[in-house]
């Protein structure tokens, strides 16, 4: 029995982690290498009203902007002002943030700015931001005595009161299979929460790991919590274009600090779409690239920062510049070539500031949970914030509901005897096949009928092959011993359908939702979330 069981390595579980007290037991379960998740990866940093010059209410704007008209205020203004004390948790475990000299010789942060954003307030560390947070927050964990690390688990489902036959949905834990034994265990919890990222590899071009298959959005709404707005999708406008260079993502702090996005024949074209241009928000400028290559016939367009010095460029981005040069490509003497790939996950599982789900004792956090920040459009670098912030809130009400609970003689859940994962009735699969298929599948019909631009026509077509997919995946799980592989495509093609019924509810275009017939916003639909309940959803 674990008092906290958290599915999910990145900076949300783990600062969830660290954040409870020693006196409780925790297991974080990361179903590849501890390291490998999207929080690894990000390059850009973490955003936070830090410089006098910049303003609580600019950074709340520039979010409300962003979002366009589908941001939660409330959520947004307890994230933005949440902001510095989160930055200075972080600093004072040790992540190694690039800093600056001031005139009087002390040290500050460095803060660079990024799309949408009106003031420099992108705390950093070069262009390896996540891997400096990450590192560092698993070095403090593992100095934990109370926290369990398990790598190579992935869980499957969560194991509720409704399920076992009982009226109130209460979460008592999950199964998870243990891949290198292969073997299911029972990890029976008081407390569980989400926070295992977002679902982009549901298309065929990601910046995102192979891990971020929805699991935790999939299995949250088997239990019976509500998912919202995942018809909002972020494509980051700038992965590098190669054949080879797989999830190579160009931070956007490159554009920050001055890169232009240039056709092959070097004409900038930003400007025509946005007078903000290369800073414009990520949606706007996706859209842009996407309707240029179209357009023109094009493999990609291009981003050139090479007018700046190369001391420059290699000082504030060595891994991006190591990177494209092992493709080739010398980001301080020539444009390198970029297309936009699906990166971030703006809707899911639905919680409030504490972070809880409709079922009792189970949260969420991170890329996976819908709090209202992001609205329409993530703004960039409020991600990992949105991480640190509503991890330390979850421990706030956990470790307040576990005060609660001491208080009492017994508690309603807790005696509640947990079956074992049957197998009965399940063989191994010799048709390994089929989960190879069907997974090539959904990403590849995805990336054609549910893309950065959307028609009615195309989405029910989606909609219809989805419908005989899940027939099909259900069919094959109900049959045979699963397998790492077949646990996510369940959860991918389950995330998959969830984003095309909020598409097809959307009548509008708005932010990261566009549909050529719907191509205006709906005054109307302002601060309407596409809400999917498990209990309606066909």
């Amino acid at each position: 029995m674990y008092d906290v069981l958290i599915i999910g390595s990145g900076a949300a579980g783990l600062t969830l982690a660290l954040s409870l007290p020693n006196s409780m037991k925790v297991a974080v379960l990361s179903k590849h290498e501890l390291t490998e998740g999207s929080t690894f990866y990000a390059q850009g940093g973490i955003s936070a009203v830090l410089d006098e010059t910049d303003s609580v209410e600019s950074h709340i704007q520039d979010t409300l902007d962003a979002g366009a008209g589908l941001c939660r205020e409330d959520t947004v203004r307890f994230v933005v002002e949440s902001g510095p004390e989160a930055i200075r948790w972080l600093d004072d475990i040790g992540v190694p943030f690039t800093r600056e000299q001031t005139e009087d010789g002390t040290s500050q942060l460095h803060l660079t700015k990024e799309g949408g954003h009106s003031h420099r307030r992108i705390a950093h560390a070069a262009d390896a931001s996540g891997r400096a947070i990450e590192t560092t927050l698993l070095d403090v964990a593992k100095s934990k005595n109370n926290i369990d690390l398990l790598e190579h688990h992935i869980a499957i489902d969560f194991i509720t009161t409704r399920r076992l036959g009982l009226k109130e949905n209460h979460c008592l834990g999950a199964y998870v299979l243990d891949k290198k034994n292969c073997k299911i265990k029972t990890f029976s919890a008081k407390h569980s929460v989400i926070a295992s990222g977002g679902s982009s590899k549901v298309y065929l071009y990601t910046s995102n790991p192979d891990g971020s298959s929805g699991d935790g959005i999939a299995m949250g709404w088997r239990a019976g919590c509500r998912v919202a707005n995942m018809e909002f999708m972020q494509f980051h406008p700038t992965c590098l274009y190669h054949p080879h260079a797989k999830s190579s993502l160009i931070t956007e702090a490159v554009r920050g600090e001055g890169g232009k996005l240039r056709l092959p024949d070097g004409t900038r074209f930003m400007p025509d779409y946005d007078p903000r241009a290369e800073l414009a928000p990520r949606d706007i400028v996706a859209r842009a690239i996407d309707n240029e290559m179209k357009k023109r016939g094009i493999d990609s367009v291009f981003l050139d920062i090479s007018h700046k010095p190369k001391d420059f460029i290699v000082e504030h981005f060595p891994n991006v510049y190591e990177n494209c040069l092992q493709f080739g490509y010398d980001m301080a003497k020539e444009p390198v070539p970029v297309v936009p790939a699906a990166h971030y996950t703006c809707g899911g599982i639905m919680t409030d500031l504490d972070g809880r789900t409709d079922v009792d004792n189970l949260y969420c956090i991170g890329e996976a949970s819908f709090t209202g920040l992001h609205g329409a459009n993530r703004m960039a670098s409020n991600s990992l914030l949105e991480c640190i912030v509503f991890g330390h809130a979850v421990s706030k009400d956990i470790i307040k509901r576990a005060e609660e609970q001491s208080n009492k003689s017994t508690s309603p859940i807790t005696h509640i005897p947990i079956p074992d994962w049957d197998e009965s009735r399940v063989t191994d699969s010799d048709e390994r096949v089929v989960i190879n298929h069907n997974w090539d599948e959904v990403r590849r019909f995805m990336w054609d009928y549910v893309g950065i631009v959307r028609t009615t026509k195309r989405l029910e077509r989606a909609h219809n092959r989805m419908r005989l997919l899940l027939s099909e995946i259900d069919e094959y799980y109900s049959n045979f011993r699963v397998t790492g592989d077949l646990i996510e495509l369940r959860n991918l093609a389950i995330v998959a359908d969830l984003i095309i019924q909020s598409a097809l509810q959307r009548h509008e275009s708005r932010g990261l939702h566009y549909t050529l017939d719907y191509p205006k916003s709906d005054p109307s639909l302002a601060n309407v979330d596409s809400i999917l309940d498990p209990i309606r959803v066909s």
